[in-house]
């Protein structure tokens, strides 16, 4: 399951917003969106780097986006949070 439609509401973007974006037919990405066609390997790529998402996450085959900036930002705290702890032991 292609999670397009869900990542392109999450945004409040319209069909054509997001072809205008990736360059991808508006007709294109209904098809993607409904189940009609899957996206091709280019198609894919386009996608995941607009929304800043892995290519398995996009595909439905991861549960959570590790490249997503909570994530990152989770993930940058975390290290920090480390380097301090070191600093403090050191």
């Amino acid at each position: 399951m292609l999670r397009i439609k869900e990542l392109r509401e999450d945004r409040d973007l319209r069909q054509s917003d997001l072809a205008r974006a990736t360059g991808i037919d508006q007709r294109t990405i209904s098809n993607y969106e409904t189940g009609k066609s899957n996206p091709d390997s280019y198609a894919l790529i386009r996608l995941a780097d607009f929304f800043e998402v892995s290519v398995d996450y996009l595909l439905g085959r991861t549960e959570r986006d590790l490249f997503s900036s909570t994530n990152k930002k989770r993930a940058i705290d975390e290290i920090q949070s480390s380097l301090e702890d070191l600093k403090r032991i050191l």
